[in-house]
């Protein structure tokens, strides 16, 4: 039987600026993207998973979302 290796969470790099406004490509929610967290293996500190943390426009409740499914909103995608 395999044991999950045990992992610990940390603060990742932001693929974009702080506060760009991003969307998720699955659900199609729009808001400001806050941080990154990346749970890493604590031996040989591998990335197991990275998510993005969005806040809505206009402020609220905080969700997130896998990073590769965010993207930024162009102005494009605003018209």
């Amino acid at each position: 039987m395999h044991e999950k290796p045990q992992t610990m969470l940390s603060h990742g790099t932001l693929p974009y600026p702080a506060g760009t406004l991003v969307e998720d490509t699955i659900s199609e929610r729009t808001g400001h993207l806050v941080g990154v967290i990346e749970e890493r293996t604590k031996d040989g500190n591998r990335v197991v998973s990275r998510q993005a943390f969005m806040r809505p426009q206009g402020g609220g409740i905080e969700w997130d979302v896998p990073l590769e499914r965010i993207k930024p909103v162009t102005e494009t995608d605003k018209a």
